[in-house]
């Protein structure tokens, strides 16, 4: 990664475990970043810059718990967590969606948003798009507008950004 890919500094605090969680898949693991308050609150503004008027934040488990959370607090919104399946109390709306090694139930529980509300998307790692578009797609099955999606990663070989090419959308770091 060059630096003009990653203008702030934060390449040097991702480790690369290959072979995680599947032989082949090369996983980010940003525990490292996380450990270093000043980087972690760099990555909190940064993720939030240029947002306004947004009423939630949609964080995509689990990682994106981690980040959206203090992106909710840091632009005033409410946060709402994305979960796999049977981990949300009460009724759900659900997205069946694939991943990059397999597949997966993405969840919402029903009237966290409202209609008309405006909601950014968080998670760490944009892959091949399919769980920020289930993210996506379970805030518009509730009536929410999704008026932007931030992550900290792309992987840009696996070209996720196009399946999410109707939204705004911007990444951090590029690999």
């Amino acid at each position: 990664m060059d630096a003009a890919s990653d203008p702030l500094g934060l390449a040097p605090l991702i480790r690369d475990v290959p072979d995680f969680p599947e032989p082949g898949i090369v996983f980010r693991d940003v525990s490292p970043l996380l450990a270093m308050p000043s980087a972690f609150e760099r990555v909190v503004a940064e993720l939030s810059a240029g947002v306004v008027d947004v009423d939630a934040v949609v964080g995509i488990e689990s990682r994106g718990f981690i980040l959206g959370a203090p992106v909710a607090l840091h632009t005033g919104a409410g946060f709402v967590p994305a979960r796999k399946a049977g981990k949300l109390p009460g009724e759900c709306v659900s997205v069946a969606f694939a991943l990059e090694y397999g597949e997966a139930v993405l969840e919402l529980q029903a009237g966290a948003i409202e209609a008309g509300q405006r909601v950014l998307i968080v998670d760490d790692v944009l892959a091949t798009g399919g769980t920020a578009a289930a993210a996506a797609a379970l805030v518009e099955q509730l009536g929410g507008e999704v008026v932007g999606l931030s992550f900290l990663i792309e992987l840009v070989a696996l070209r996720g950004a196009e399946r999410l090419d109707r939204f705004e959308h911007r990444s951090l770091l590029r690999y």
